[in-house]
């Protein structure tokens, strides 16, 4: 009887760190963010695109980019692996100038 109730037990225990384990690969999913100035904006290809030079009234990440100053919108942010990235690739940004 001992026994069978240190299995349970165990598998209980196994059980609640595997979902303990899994929680930070939940965090690494893209989640909403909010830029701030300074930092990296990152293409939905990964490419760097440039600091974040300051922000819109409404939020919006404005970067200058070959040049041009371009505004993100703010809707297209995320966290993704901690960095900041937008849904867009840098040639959709460049044309949002």
């Amino acid at each position: 009887m001992k026994s069978s109730s240190f299995v349970v037990s165990f598998c209980a225990l196994i059980s609640l760190s595997g979902a303990v384990s899994a929680a930070p690969s939940e965090q690494d999913a893209a989640a909403p963010a909010s830029a701030a100035k300074g930092n990296m904006l990152v293409a939905a290809d990964g490419a760097r695109l440039a600091p974040v030079y300051r922000l819109s009234a409404d939020g919006s990440p404005q970067i200058i980019l070959d040049g041009k100053l371009v505004t993100v919108p703010a809707g297209t942010l995320s966290m993704a692996s901690g960095r900041l990235t937008t849904s867009l690739t840098k040639r959709e940004v460049l044309a949002l100038h």
